[in-house]
């Protein structure tokens, strides 16, 4: 059993340079597939720089409709057309993002070559609730506090012995809560969004984004094994200060960086 997570983009609002919009994708050593997690613009040559095999994401789950988190999804899908994909694409998103998709279809007067099948994440629901479970996988989303709907996802895995069952919990942007410390206790991984440094946490707050020490302090509380930052303002050139930001609260701390494999 396992999980291995490849940072594609580690940015936030806009692409630098060195770092690009947030993507990354979750591989589970007892499966074939990929999982794709948000998709922002560029996203399809980051897969490639990876050496990912695109056809073989069978699901892909977009936090929320800021466009550093989906841009990149409907070149995704067309391109999968071009290349004669027939096997089903599954999306995980909020309702109007599936308007979005249908209008480029018409506009494009396009007939995709496979079944693309969309799931609506329920805004109704407060809590955490499951999202596809199979024989190997259970994918759960739950609420997270940002300026539009925004949610995070828990991947458990299921087969094997307890011990080797693996858990990643991805939390995008969010400012500062800990209302869903609940869901993630406990988890081997943690991705948690790190926009800004703490000399900045009332900008924070009012964008609702958090800072490293705060990614930090819901690791703490959470009791995760293991936490990933990433998400990092254009404005820091160097992301080392934020790391060692978040590593004074939570030593076990790593930095997302475009096209490293973090192993869960």
């Amino acid at each position: 059993m396992g999980l291995n997570l490849t940072v594609l983009g580690s940015s936030s609002a806009t692409p630098t340079l060195q770092r690009h919009p947030s993507a990354y994708i979750l591989k589970s050593n007892k499966r074939k597939d990929y999982f794709l997690i948000d998709c922002g613009e560029g996203t399809q040559i980051l897969m490639r720089s990876a050496g990912i095999r695109m056809q073989r994401i069978s699901r892909v789950f977009i936090s929320h409709l800021h466009g550093d988190h989906f841009f990149g999804l409907i070149g995704f899908i067309f391109s999968q057309n071009l290349f004669g994909r027939t096997e089903e694409l599954h999306i995980y998103a909020h309702k109007p993002l599936k308007k979005i998709i249908n209008l480029h279809l018409q506009l494009e007067k396009m007939n995709l070559s496979y079944p693309l099948v969309f799931h609506t994440i329920d805004m109704r629901k407060k809590k955490n609730y499951i999202l596809h479970e199979d024989t190997f996988m259970e994918i759960s989303t739950f609420p997270l506090l940002h300026s539009i709907p925004t949610n995070g996802f828990l991947f458990k895995e299921k087969s094997g012995s307890p011990k080797d069952r693996k858990t990643f919990a991805y939390c995008s942007d969010t400012a500062y809560t800990e209302t869903f410390i609940p869901y993630i206790n406990g988890v081997d991984m943690l991705y948690h969004e790190a926009t800004f440094m703490e000399d900045m946490a009332v900008a924070a707050k009012e964008k609702y984004h958090s800072t490293a020490k705060q990614a930090a302090q819901i690791a703490k509380l959470a009791d995760v094994k293991q936490l990933i930052i990433g998400h990092y303002s254009a404005r820091y050139k160097d992301i080392v200060p934020l790391l060692v930001e978040a590593k004074s609260t939570f030593p076990n701390t790593q930095a997302a960086i475009e096209g490293t494999i973090v192993k869960v």
